[in-house]
């Protein structure tokens, strides 16, 4: 069974940055297009950014030219670079395919953008 493991984010001020990785178990992510989604309080969990197999990307408009989604094949992860936050960017965010039936969820991680 798949396992997802999402680590990285903490408190930062607005206009920082911060990097979040996710360990995905078994040897896939080569295979497969991979997503970040976060979910704020009391709103529906939305899909932030996609790298597809041979390394395409697409990125919500509300974040376009601010995050960076990547993937490392050998470590079997796949990161989101985040950089110019901003407070609405505040959510517990979590990674998944975006594709066919989603594994199970992980814990996700919370990211908190406040002065």
């Amino acid at each position: 069974q798949v396992q997802l493991v999402e680590s990285g984010g903490g408190l930062v001020q607005p206009g920082g940055s911060l990097r979040l990785s996710c360990v995905v178990s078994g040897n896939i992510v080569s295979r497969l297009a991979m997503a970040w989604y976060r979910q704020a309080p009391g709103k529906e969990r939305e899909r932030v950014a996609t790298i597809f197999p041979l390394g395409v990307t697409n990125y919500a408009d509300s974040v376009k030219g601010r995050f960076t989604i990547s993937r490392d094949n050998v470590k079997n992860s796949v990161y989101l670079q985040m950089d110019s936050l901003k407070p609405e960017d505040t959510a517990v965010y979590y990674c998944n395919t975006p594709l066919g039936r989603p594994y199970n969820w992980g814990q996700g991680t919370q990211v908190t953008v406040s002065s």
